[in-house]
């Protein structure tokens, strides 16, 4: 019989996790909640770096692809107008 440990399970959960925050990231319609989406997929990256004993590279993937990649898109869409057409097809 096969034996899985725990910490084999969290890592497959924290994959799964991962992956499904990726894929609701690309979902979204809304730039804000894709960006939100994708720091969240960063954190749980940290804490799978962490888990494999790399203590260093989940430091260093929470503060910049969590906090401060999240910070600059979020400052991005706040400065980008939505391009739209207002009365139909363009002439």
């Amino acid at each position: 019989m096969i034996e899985v440990s725990m910490f084999e399970i969290g890592l497959i959960l924290l994959s799964i996790f991962m992956v499904a925050t990726a894929i609701i990231a690309v979902w979204f319609k809304d730039l804000l909640a894709s960006t939100i989406s994708l720091a969240a997929m960063s954190l749980l990256l940290s804490l799978y770096f962490y888990m494999l004993h790399a203590p260093d590279v989940a430091i260093a993937e929470a503060g910049v692809g969590a906090c401060i990649t999240t910070a600059l898109l979020v400052i991005t869409i706040k400065n980008t107008e939505r391009m739209e057409e207002e009365g139909g097809e363009e002439e």
